[in-house]
């Protein structure tokens, strides 16, 4: 007897073989709901910040930090001791493995976008460090698949779990400060010595405990020097410098609070202002100016040679949002436009925190329950577009400027 299939039957079925195909390469978290983690690069900031707050989360989130890779072998082995992780030399093997549902991408920038990629075309959720990619292309070929995918994926700009800055783009869309007209922040501080530098493990020996080949990686081919290795904040082919790896914290918070997108114009200016003889290549100070549209200008300042802070401020025609360590505050401006009487200081007092472990938490929550991301992938490009033309405007001594239709930054025309 055949069983008559209505159109209804044929398309329901349809959809759902569909479903199962995309999502057969993901693993389905067994009966206890745990979460199975792997981080590929095992640095200080892995050792020092990831590794203790997932061990902290261990039972009280239900997670494991079941693998490690590294390039450098006495990094690996550290890791593997302090967590029992079971360790990979390439990372392509750890993402192999089926029984692991996220990866922590913790490596130089150069390598964030190709590991994110390949992480994703594995079927694994991902985390990658700040900044999400070294260049804007990446930026956008790592948008377009985590859309593909349905992936979850978590740009690590951690201040993004205090919710400081959405709290504020709401007061802000409801005219607290009136016109929007500027915005600053910055992120400086002191260094006694020639800066971020500092002593090299004498035991490293390429071709016997370090792989230097896979780090370089996408990267231009080099000879081995331990600074480029243990230090590789300081040249442009592992990083932005300043740029990219503290004012994408610093952008990135003023882009949610504001609801800014893709700059009409960025500058960057600076140099080798106090530590003229470094070997870094990137400069120890630097500044960067962005025109937004809508007649809204950011600034970001740094330097290495003095950590005296500026207001972090949000100015608007009839008042000023000041973010402070326990939130912000809004004071309303002496002169107003209009007649309305004075009004009391808006306080704002911050739930969450620059918390790293709270940033894996919303990952988690986000792979489990669907939450809302705190720095998606999308957000993560914003802050991409912005940085990347600072460090192309300082090198290139031009303005940049956001090129809409063709998606790529541009020199500016006078």
């Amino acid at each position: 007897m055949k069983t008559k299939v209505t159109r209804r039957k044929f398309l329901t079925t349809s959809i759902l073989s569909t479903i199962a195909i995309s999502t057969s390469k993901f693993r389905v978290l067994g009966a206890n709901n745990r979460l199975r983690i792997g981080i590929i690069g095992c640095g200080g900031l892995a050792t020092g910040s990831h590794m203790p707050a997932l061990m902290k989360m261990k039972e009280s989130d239900n997670i494991e930090l079941a693998a490690a890779c590294d390039v450098y072998q006495p990094r690996l082995d550290n890791m593997v001791k302090e967590t029992g992780a079971k360790p990979f030399k390439q990372y392509k093997e750890m993402l192999a493995q089926k029984d692991i549902d996220y990866v922590a991408v913790v490596t130089p920038e150069h390598w964030h976008a190709q590991m994110t990629l390949d992480a994703l075309d594995a079927g694994k959720h991902v985390y990658c460090e700040k900044p999400m990619t070294w260049s804007i292309e990446q930026g956008k070929k790592v948008v377009a698949k985590v859309k593909s995918t349905g992936l979850k994926m978590q740009v690590g700009v951690q201040g993004m779990s205090d919710d400081s800055y959405e709290t504020a783009a709401r007061y802000i869309k409801e005219g607290a400060l009136g016109k929007v007209v500027a915005a600053q922040i910055d992120y400086s501080r002191n260094y006694k010595r020639d800066f971020w530098s500092g002593d090299y493990d004498p035991n490293c020996k390429p071709g016997v405990n370090l792989d230097w080949e896979a780090f370089l990686g996408p990267a231009p081919k080099r000879p081995f020097e331990p600074d480029r290795f243990f230090y590789w904040r300081r040249y442009w082919d592992y990083s932005g410098g300043i740029a990219t790896d503290l004012f994408v914290h610093r952008i990135t918070r003023l882009i949610r609070a504001l609801d800014l997108h893709f700059p009409n114009m960025v500058v960057g200016t600076g140099g080798k202002n106090y530590f003229t003889e470094s070997k870094a290549e990137i400069p120890d100070t630097f500044n960067m100016m962005c025109d937004y549209p809508g007649g809204i200008n950011v600034t970001v300042m740094s330097s290495m040679a003095n950590d005296t802070p500026i207001p972090h401020v949000i100015r608007g025609h009839e008042g000023t949002l000041e973010f402070t360590r326990d939130g912000f505050i809004i004071r309303e401006q002496r002169y107003k436009v209009n007649d309305a009487a004075p009004r009391a200081d808006i306080i704002h007092k911050k739930t969450g925190a620059e918390d790293i472990l709270l940033h894996h938490r919303n990952l988690q929550n986000a792979i489990r329950n669907n939450e809302a991301l705190k720095c998606d992938s999308t957000t993560g490009l914003y802050a991409i577009v912005a940085v990347r033309l600072a460090v192309d405007s300082y090198r290139k001594r031009k303005y940049m400027a956001w090129d809409a239709q063709k998606e790529k930054g541009v020199e500016a025309k006078a």
